[in-house]
């Protein structure tokens, strides 16, 4: 079996070796733009070795952002400070990412570290959330969100699309829809948020319909040689799992067949009130059976046991790729860390230009 620094080939895109770095919301934008700190951020983890750096939840509308420091990619000056940001991340060999978002009912929401909670109604950076139902998320997320009409849900699903469209221009070559954590389309997704009685709601396959005419509308605009993939809650540590993580895989085969490449496999985020059982390699056993059962490559991340964990989950078979977050906030050279750890010749430094490959073999 192959191990974490062995490459992976997804259609026409090849990964240096297995692992990714998660998408991790900075909240450092201003209107939706990047600025250095996003170059400086997206390039050092770039330089650091990993084979996939997918940026973090890029909101397709103004209402879609989570905080006010949202990125965005709804309109044409946001793009423009993303194209440096995609061509630093291909010149220090790692294939770019991005993840289209809408944060739903948790919108219009403080930066975590001034309060994490909803803005005050009136106040100039609020605006109105949206959702499917008007269920608050609970906790400190108490705004009650509008529920979306039809014309709704077509206007958000029209502006991912023309989202991805701008992703596929600036040259990204991995696209992840944002179906998890608690935000709009897992919000369709889970009975905790969804209590609409229209073709959106009840069944599993009408909370299901959303995520799925998102997708086919989406894989029409973007290449059909690039993967498409989503990052989707599987379950919610919340009552029945068993019964949710059945419909999630039914509803992953669905979007197999029209055209989902590739999954990350996650958790809801959509209670507060979940119990979620923390500790090492949390989600491995869970993303092996939605792996298996739906025949979809992919990835999973949450406390994965360190550089021996992530190899181990891939030589097992149980992963395709390994997605990390925080360690590599705490050390962006995180995969040349780990090549040490696992005693692998090279593989991180392969790909180095000459300056970094000759005092890192040097002396390594």
């Amino acid at each position: 079996m192959p191990g974490l620094f062995d490459t992976f080939s997804l259609k026409d895109v090849t990964l240096r070796n297995r692992i990714a770095v998660s998408p991790m919301c900075q909240y450092m934008s201003n209107e939706g733009v990047a600025n250095d700190w996003h170059r400086v951020h997206y390039t050092s983890l770039a330089r650091g070795g990993a084979g996939l750096v997918v940026l973090e939840a890029t909101a397709v509308s103004p209402e879609g952002r989570i905080s006010w420091g949202d990125a965005g990619l709804w309109n044409d000056e946001q793009a423009a400070a993303l194209k440096p940001i995609v061509q630093a991340i291909k010149s220090w060999g790692a294939v770019p990412g991005i993840q289209l978002a809408h944060a739903g009912r948790k919108g219009s929401a403080n930066r975590p570290w001034e309060g994490d909670d909803h803005i005050p109604a009136g106040e100039s950076n609020a605006w109105e959330t949206i959702a499917p139902s008007p269920v608050p998320f609970g906790a400190n997320l108490k705004k009650v969100p509008h529920e979306m009409s039809l014309g709704d849900i077509d206007r958000v699903q029209s502006d991912t699309v023309r989202a991805a469209s701008r992703a596929r221009e600036l040259g990204f070559e991995w696209l992840q829809l944002h179906f998890a954590h608690g935000y709009l389309a897992q919000n369709f997704w889970s009975p905790l948020s969804n209590q609409r009685t229209d073709q959106y709601g009840g069944s599993a396959d009408n909370r299901g319909r959303y995520l799925l005419e998102t997708l086919m509308a989406v894989r029409k605009v973007w290449p059909e040689n690039k993967p498409l993939t989503a990052r989707f809650s599987v379950v919610e540590f919340h009552g029945d799992d068993e019964c949710m993580l059945t419909e999630s895989i039914d509803l992953l085969k669905k979007m197999k067949a029209e055209g989902l490449d590739s999954v990350d496999v996650s958790i809801g985020f959509n209670t507060p009130d979940a119990k979620i059982p923390w500790g090492p390699n949390l989600l491995g056993d869970i993303a092996a059976r939605v792996l298996r059962e739906t025949g979809l490559p992919g990835t999973t991340s949450w406390y994965i046991d360190g550089p021996e964990g992530a190899d181990r989950l891939i030589r097992e078979g149980k992963i395709d790729f390994a997605s990390i977050g925080r360690p590599f906030l705490e050390n962006p050279h995180w995969a040349y860390h780990a090549a040490k750890v696992l005693k692998i010749d090279n593989a991180a430094w392969q790909t180095l230009p000459a300056p970094y490959a000759h005092w890192l073999a040097r002396y390594r």
